[in-house]
C-alpha cells in the first residue's frame, strides 16, 4: 500500500482556499460522472481500487457513525486512517449524525485524509430509525441546517448531503435548495423516498432528480435504476445532472462503468488479489462481495452456496470461487450458453449482470382494510412457539443446524436490563451493574475487579506492586551484602596493619650484605 505523506498542519490549511460548488466538482473531483456510493461494509478500499480499475472516477467511503469517530481511535484507523491511499482519490467520507456539534468533531477528524465530508440523509434502513439519522432527519429542516452550516463554516474541505425524496415535488425542491442555502457544495438525489425500500423498493423517480438540478446551483449526482452504463448515460441526459452514483449496480458488475459484462471469476479473483495487495480487509466484507458477484450462480450450485457461508479465511474463500468457475467453465465446455438464457437472465448466470428486484405486488381487493396490508407487506410471520424448521428463516436454520438446543421462541428469549450509562444490555453479574465497555471504562478508571466480564485491572495492579516489592527487598538484601563484605574486607585489612610484625632474621639479613658489590 502507498501511503500519502501526512496531512498538512494548520498554517497550511489556514492558507489554502477551500473550493466551492463547480470549481470544487471540476478541480478537485476532475468533473467526475461516474460514481460508486457509499455502502455500509462494502464500499471498502479494496473495493473502490477495483472500481477505480473499471472507471469509478469517485468513490465514497462506508457510512461512518459519526459518534463512534469520534469516541474510538480503533475505529478511526479501521476505517479511515489505515485506508489511506494514493490510487483512492478523489474520495469523500460520509457520516450519519443527528447532532451539529458531534458532526462536526468527527469531520474535523477525518478532513486531512479525503477531498470532501458527506452528510448521510438517506439511510432507510431500521437501524437508521432506531439511530434517529439519515433519511429520518429530513422533516428536521432547522436541524440540518445548523449541521451544514456549521460544517461549512468550520471545515477545510467541502461539506456534501446525499438525500432521498419527498412525495411532493415542491418539497423535495425546497429541501434541496435549503441545503445549498446552509452551505452543502454537492447534493446526491436519490430518486426514491422514505418508504421505498426493501420488497418495496421500486423504480426511482428522475422527475424529482431533474427538478433539483434546475432549481439548485451547486453540482447535483443521480441515484437509483442504475444498471448498465446506457442507464448512466440515459439518467445524465434525461435530468441534466453532472454525475450519476450506483450502488447495487457496481456490486453485481464493478466493470459497469466501463460497459462491459465481463465474466464473473475474473472480477472476483482481480478483487481476492486487490484485497491481498492491501491488507487488512475484514473477511465478512469479501464474503459478502462474493455472494454478490456470484449471485445467479449460486442460485445454482447451493452446495457452494452453503460452503461459501462456512469457510474461516481468505484462502477459502478464494478456494470456493475457483470451484465455482470450474463449474462455469465445464458448462461452457458442455455448451449449455443458450439453455442458461432461458432462465429470465439477460446472459448465462456466470456473467456480471444485474440484479433485477420483482416488482411490489399490487393489493387485490376494494384496496382497503387487512387484505392490502397482507399482500402489500411482504414481511413473513413471526415464528410459533415451537419454532419448526418451516416457521424459521435460512439464517435461524442455520444456526438450528448447528445448534439443535437453541431457542427461537421470542417469548422465551430472556429480558435484558440495559446500562445505565449507554442502554446496551448490562452484564448479569457485573460489579457495577454496567455492559462490559463501560465496566472496562470504570474499572480501569478505579483500578478495580469485575470477575463477570474477565476484568482484573486490581489484581494485576497488585501482582504488579508485589513483584516490584519484592525486587525492591531483593536489592535491599543485595547491597547489605555488598555492604557486610566491604565492612569484612576492611576489618581485615585493618588487623593486618595493626598486628605486630617478626625481627629480622640475622643470617639473611648477613647474606643480603654479602650480595652487596663492594666499592671499587
Amino acid at each position: 500500500m502507498h501511503f500519502l505523506p501526512p496531512p498538512p498542519g494548520p498554517a497550511k490549511l489556514t492558507a489554502m482556499a477551500k473550493l466551492k460548488g463547480f470549481e470544487f466538482w471540476r478541480k478537485t473531483l476532475k468533473e467526475a460522472r461516474f460514481v460508486v456510493a457509499p455502502m455500509v461494509d462494502q464500499s471498502e478500499l479494496a473495493w473502490r481500487l477495483l472500481s477505480r480499475r473499471h472507471g469509478a472516477q469517485l468513490c465514497y467511503t462506508p457510512m461512518l457513525h459519526a459518534q463512534v469517530f469520534v469516541r474510538d481511535a480503533n475505529y478511526r484507523r479501521e476505517n479511515l486512517y489505515n485506508e489511506v491511499c494514493e490510487e483512492d482519490r478523489p474520495l469523500i467520507t460520509q457520516f450519519c449524525a443527528n447532532d451539529p456539534e458531534v458532526f462536526l468533531q468527527a469531520a474535523l477528524l477525518a478532513q486531512d485524509y479525503c477531498d470532501a465530508i458527506d452528510l448521510n440523509l438517506g439511510c432507510p434502513q431500521m437501524i437508521a430509525k432506531r439511530g434517529h439519522y439519515g433519511v429520518f432527519l429530513q422533516d428536521e429542516w432547522e436541524l440540518l441546517e445548523k449541521m451544514v452550516r456549521l460544517a461549512h463554516e468550520k471545515l477545510s474541505v467541502p461539506i456534501t448531503c446525499k438525500i432521498r425524496v419527498f412525495k411532493e415535488l415542491e418539497r423535495t425542491v425546497r429541501y434541496a435548495q435549503m441545503l445549498e442555502k446552509a452551505g452543502c457544495q454537492l447534493i446526491t438525489v436519490h430518486g426514491r423516498t422514505k418508504d421505498q425500500k426493501g420488497a418495496m423498493t421500486g423504480i426511482a423517480n428522475w422527475e424529482h432528480i431533474m427538478a433539483v438540478r434546475k432549481a439548485v446551483n451547486i453540482p447535483v449526482f443521480a441515484n437509483g435504476n442504475i444498471q448498465h452504463l446506457s442507464d448512466v448515460e440515459r439518467c445524465i441526459q434525461e435530468t441534466g445532472v453532472h454525475g450519476v452514483m450506483t450502488a447495487e449496480g457496481n456490486l453485481h458488475n464493478p466493470a459497469l462503468f466501463e460497459g462491459c459484462s465481463p465474466p464473473v471469476w475474473e472480477m472476483a479473483e482481480e478483487y481476492l488479489e486487490v484485497v491481498k495487495q492491501h491488507p487488512p480487509c475484514t473477511l465478512s466484507f469479501v464474503r459478502a462481495h462474493l455472494f454478490k458477484l456470484w449471485h445467479h450462480t449460486l442460485q445454482i450450485h447451493q452446495d457452494l452456496r452453503e460452503e461459501l457461508g462456512k469457510v474461516k479465511n481468505l484462502e477459502g474463500l478464494a478456494g470456493v470461487s475457483k470451484q465455482l468457475r470450474l463449474r462455469c467453465q465445464e458448462e461452457i465446455a458442455r455448451g449449455k450458453d443458450a439453455e442458461d438464457k432461458e432462465g429470465g437472465l439477460p446472459f448465462p448466470h456466470w456473467i456480471c449482470q444485474p440484479y433485477i428486484r420483482p416488482e411490489p405486488k399490487e393489493p387485490v381487493g376494494n384496496g382497503k382494510g387487512p387484505e392490502v396490508k397482507k399482500t402489500v407487506c411482504q414481511k413473513r410471520a413471526l415464528e410459533d412457539s415451537d419454532a419448526s424448521a418451516d416457521t424459521l428463516s435460512k439464517n435461524k436454520q442455520k444456526k438450528r443446524s448447528r445448534n439443535p438446543h437453541k431457542n427461537f421462541c421470542p417469548e422465551q428469549k430472556p429480558k435484558y436490563i440495559k446500562c445505565e450509562q449507554c442502554g446496551n444490555p448490562k452484564g448479569n453479574k457485573c460489579v457495577f451493574d454496567l455492559c462490559r465497555g463501560c465496566c472496562k471504562k470504570k474499572a480501569f478508571k478505579e483500578v478495580a475487579d469485575c470477575p463477570s466480564h474477565g476484568l482484573r485491572f486490581k489484581t494485576r495492579a497488585e501482582k504488579q506492586k508485589a513483584e516490584e516489592d519484592a525486587r525492591k527487598e531483593d536489592e535491599r538484601k543485595d547491597e547489605d551484602a555488598r555492604k557486610d563484605e566491604d565492612a569484612r574486607k576492611e576489618s581485615s585489612a585493618t588487623e593486618r596493619s595493626s598486628s605486630p610484625q617478626p625481627p629480622p632474621d640475622p643470617s639473611t639479613e648477613l647474606q643480603v650484605q654479602s650480595k652487596t658489590p663492594l666499592p671499587l
